[in-house]
């Protein structure tokens, strides 16, 4: 079974990339094949400073890294050292029907709020076909809201398959990531780089602290009760805190006699805990640049030694001599 998800380098991984996506993603490693990548041609839509794309692109390889994706079980490659990618995206557009992408929530969302939509915010629903068409993928693990771009992808390769009348293109199954609820940030709304509400994975402990003790709480004295079900510091720690040590500190919320000062510091150590190993890791591959290079770039050459497969079984379908290497 072939998995493959793509990851937009359009800031630093939060807590609610990794718990809301990024952890389970690397858990399906262990199937037959990974695919993962850094999706920078996506990213173009939104970012339009070169050198902060290529920074983050390989901040976002690095992180990925250090948190436990294993290149010996996955491939790690950046979207752009794949130029298959583009191509087939071309032999796709030229079967995808524009009510097709004109029902896509991106898309119309922006033109709802008035907002102009280029031709890429428009089209990178088939981009997102081309780059899971490519490797035969089978399962594309997603959240719910996503499902939508999965259903795209396989009405655009039906159709293909349909007017060439060959069986080109596998069709994927959208795998729904299991729901961890939603990760509140430091306002306690959703956890987002929108809302610049975020607690970023990678942060040194000082810095880590600082943040954790800025978490937005209730004005319930120290001796009062407190409810941890409507507290955002509580609801973070269940993301490290064993069934036991939930209980417990739940149990201290509900006798009184403890300050919101002291549940941030427990949540501080469960959290400083948890990616210490990522930290270290993390500052491994930064002293030692090649290992990420050599990564990216066998990433890049499984990738297109897969995608040739697909991309001339396209060519030849539609009547197009067969790619040379």
């Amino acid at each position: 079974m072939r998995v493959l998800s793509g990851i937009q380098p359009t800031g630093r991984f939060h807590w609610g990339n990794y718990f809301g996506a990024i952890r389970q993603y690397i858990d399906l490693q262990d199937n037959d094949q990974a695919f993962y990548f850094i999706a920078d041609l996506h990213a173009l839509t939104t970012i339009r400073d070169p050198e902060r794309l290529r920074e983050l692109s390989r901040d976002a390889a690095v992180d990925l890294l250090a948190l436990g994706l294993d290149p010996e079980r996955a491939t790690l490659f950046r979207q752009s050292d794949v130029p298959e990618i583009p191509e087939l995206t071309w032999l796709l557009m030229t079967v995808t029907q524009m009510h097709l992408l004109e029902k896509c929530h991106a898309y119309k969302d922006k033109k709802a709020k008035g907002i102009a939509a280029d031709a890429g915010l428009f089209t990178y629903p088939v981009l997102m076909a081309a780059d899971i068409l490519l490797y035969d993928s089978d399962i594309v693990p997603v959240g719910a809201d996503q499902i939508q771009h999965i259903e795209v992808t396989r009405d655009i390769a039906q159709r293909f398959n349909s007017i060439y009348s060959e069986d080109v293109f596998v069709l994927p199954q959208s795998h729904v990531v299991e729901a961890t609820g939603k990760i509140p940030g430091l306002d306690g709304e959703k956890m987002s780089s929108s809302y610049d509400n975020t607690i970023e994975v990678f942060l040194p402990p000082k810095k880590l602290r600082k943040k954790i003790m800025s978490i937005k709480t209730d004005s319930t004295p120290v001796e009062e009760p407190k409810d941890p079900d409507r507290c955002a510091v509580f609801a973070l720690y269940r993301l490290f805190a064993s069934e036991a040590e939930q209980a417990a500190l739940a149990a201290r919320y509900r006798a009184g006699g403890m300050g919101y000062g002291e549940a941030k510091q427990t949540l501080f150590e469960a959290a400083d805990a948890n990616f210490s190993p990522a930290r270290a890791k993390r500052e491994e591959l930064v002293a030692n640049p090649a290992v990420v290079d050599d990564v990216l770039r066998d990433g890049a050459r499984r990738a297109r030694e897969k995608g040739r497969e697909v991309l001339d079984r396209a060519r030849s379908a539609c009547g197009l001599t067969r790619r040379a290497n």
